[in-house]
């Protein structure tokens, strides 16, 4: 049973080494550790650093493309050196290294696809309470969405089975982790969360600028990765919007012409905003509808894909997936 940790980093030449030095070198069950560090394009000694420190693997992206797509970089790259189990952590030494025990065991126990630390975040001094409220907020959101009992929906501290990480892509420039949670559960992965700690904080975040930054994007993402999932639901609400508008002013001209038999006002702007707002409903139902379409063909993409990937993991050791 392989294990790799990946780090994805970006100018963490003075916090890396320290998010190293907490990494377990032993776990029960585990037959091989290694580290992979994704060098998101650093300006600093990042590199250097992983290297002076006994790095197993450096994945280096030429220019820094952001957090989601160096976390997909090394979650492939994880698995074409064999990974069994994934676990990703950050550069930042914000989690507690001592923890990834806890959270690989539910897959080692088969209980769990994917488990997701709990930083319980009621409990995390700096974070200020609008961060610790709109976490919890934002943490319903997508367990409602994904249908699963994540805990900490925002949480970079994962571990992911290779049959999961097999599953799983990333659409996001932005963050990893409220899509992927949404893709598991519509992918039927079992989800599991496990309480972990945190660290003091060694730098401020880099992520974003703002709560309502970060907030303004994550709503972006959601509806962006819950139009790609569920289409039809998606352009069904908001084209019923425009449908209940248009039948409302329509039963308007209805009742003032036919009930208070005002004939003598044409109410012409009612009757053709009315009309229009029908047709936009109508059309946008229909898009909806195209669009369930293409996201069967999408579906059908990603198993192909995930099927290719698996035959090159086996091609490259010899591992054969259990679960289709």
């Amino acid at each position: 049973m392989k294990l790799i940790i990946q780090i994805p980093c970006y100018n963490e030449e003075q916090t890396l080494p320290v998010t190293l030095q907490d990494l377990p070198k032993h776990i029960e069950g585990i037959d091989e550790i290694e580290v992979l560090v994704v060098d998101d394009g650093s300006t600093d000694h990042t590199l250097e650093a992983a290297q002076k420190h006994g790095v197993n693997h450096i994945v280096r992206l030429t220019s820094n493309q952001g957090l989601a797509r160096a976390f997909a970089a090394g979650l492939d790259a994880s698995l074409k050196l064999g990974a069994d189990i994934i676990v990703n952590t950050d550069a930042d030494n914000q989690y507690f290294g001592g923890d990834i025990p806890k959270l690989v065991q539910p897959i080692l126990e088969r209980k769990a696809d994917i488990v997701v630390g709990d930083r319980q975040t009621d409990s995390i001094e700096h974070f200020s309470y609008l961060k610790k409220k709109l976490q919890k907020l934002g943490t319903r959101v997508i367990r409602k969405i994904s249908q699963t009992e994540v805990r900490d929906a925002t949480s970079g501290f994962r571990a992911y089975s290779r049959h999961a990480a097999l599953k799983i892509h990333v659409f996001s420039d932005f963050t990893y982790t409220l899509d992927t949670i949404i893709q598991a559960g519509k992918k039927n992965l079992i989800i599991s969360s496990v309480p972990v700690r945190t660290n003091e904080p060694l730098r401020e975040s880099r992520l974003f600028n703002s709560i309502w930054t970060y907030l303004r994007k994550a709503v972006v993402i959601i509806i962006r990765i819950f139009s790609i999932y569920r289409p039809f639901r998606a352009f069904s609400l908001i084209g019923s919007l425009f449908l209940a508008a248009g039948i409302t002013l329509g039963l308007r001209y209805i009742y003032y012409i036919f009930i208070q038999h005002e004939a003598h006002r044409t109410y012409l702007q009612s009757v053709v905003l009315s009309g229009t707002l029908l047709v936009v409903g109508v059309l946008i139902i229909v898009i909806g509808f195209i669009a369930y379409l293409i996201s069967v063909n999408r579906e059908i993409s990603e198993d192909i894909l995930a099927r290719v990937k698996r035959l090159e993991i086996e091609a490259l050791h010899g591992k054969k997936e259990l679960v289709d």
